[in-house]
């Protein structure tokens, strides 16, 4: 923003400081944890453009972890969290990993938190965020000792819930948004969405799609091309097979890896069947293909036969630019949408 003292952008701050404080951030902006996309790099120029990056975990091992946090550091001095899946059969460890770092802030990802793993990252000095898919499981959350949530929508790339954001922002942030700070996330790709949320309670957003595009971001040329090219439509949500399989659906482009998961589902199920696996196996099982093939997209750049991952904002990111210049553009929009609204 080039006119800091503008009413609207004086709004912004205003409206952002709940949540810039909590994250130790100029702006209340989180980068979405991306697998294979939110590395050391793009965590690293998140937080350095004055939003706040978050380190993907996903199945990552404890040495991974390790590696990549001690490496996000050497690019920056700013705040930085990590995202840690709730049903990694490492967790504890992981976690104790991030107390090594003096990691300030874990986001646990994935389902309700396992026994003990809230205490351990409490007792590590870091500030907890989680999930919260219903208003529900927020106030659950909240009792729990939880130090702030992120509801992400429908609209979201990856793992999503069956309710758009809209309608969990008004069910949602009229309740809770007074207890803890709440991040909103799904959808968004201008600052005018950011501005409404801001509005409505929120202390902040969450932003990925809008991201993959950075200069920074190590994603392969084909996969930003790939989201360049998309419209929202493009990005359609997986179909569970087996009503047995708890298969979470998943936002990305269409292309041939949507029907190979169809293939993987049933060939999981008929092990379910033969009694070959356990439940837990059987979903890992699946964690582990999205893994795999997301990384084909990312890193090796099939993006037909590999997951792109991307929500419905996908449409809006038009170009690769640095990182910075998107946070600038984000926050103008922002700006400006709450500069019209005080005239």
């Amino acid at each position: 923003m080039n006119d800091t003292s503008s009413i609207g952008a004086a709004r912004l701050h205003r409206r952002m400081a709940r949540g810039a404080a909590f994250l130790g951030s100029d702006y209340a902006i989180m980068a979405g944890a991306m697998s294979w996309v939110s590395e050391r790099n793009l965590v690293a120029a998140m937080s350095n453009a004055g939003g706040f990056g978050v380190i993907a975990c996903g199945a990552m091992t404890t040495d991974l972890l390790d590696a990549e946090i001690a490496g996000t550091k050497t690019l920056t001095a700013k705040p930085f969290g990590v995202n840690l899946i709730t049903m990694h059969p490492d967790l504890f460890a992981l976690i104790e990993v991030c107390a090594k770092h003096a990691v300030g802030h874990v986001v646990l990802a994935g389902g309700l938190p396992p026994k003990g793993s809230l205490e351990a990252i409490k007792q590590m000095g870091a500030k907890v965020i989680c999930f919260a898919p219903t208003l529900a499981m927020a106030k659950k959350l909240i009792r729990s000792g939880v130090d702030a949530l992120v509801i992400e929508g429908m609209e979201a790339g990856g793992h999503i819930g069956p309710v758009s954001t809209s309608v969990l922002a008004q069910e949602m942030l009229p309740t809770i948004a007074n207890e803890v700070p709440v991040f909103v996330a799904g959808g968004i790709g201008r600052g005018e969405a950011i501005a409404g949320y801001l509005d409505m309670g929120a202390a902040g957003v969450q932003l990925g799609t809008r991201f993959v595009c950075a200069t920074e971001s190590i994603a392969h040329a084909n996969f930003k091309k790939a989201f360049i090219r998309a419209s929202a439509r493009d990005a359609v949500a997986s179909v569970q097979l087996d009503p047995r399989l708890p298969v979470i659906p998943v936002r990305a482009l269409k292309n041939a890896a949507g029907e190979s998961f169809g293939a993987k589902q049933r060939e999981v199920a008929a092990l379910l069947d033969g009694g070959k696996v356990e439940m837990l196996e059987a979903q890992l099982q699946i964690e582990h293909y999205w893994a795999g093939a997301l990384r084909r997209a990312v890193i090796d750049g099939d993006v037909e036969h590999g997951s792109v991952m991307a929500g419905q904002s996908v449409g809006m990111v038009t170009k690769e630019e640095p990182l910075a210049d998107i946070i600038a553009t984000l926050m103008a929009e922002a700006a400006g949408a709450l500069e019209q609204r005080a005239a």
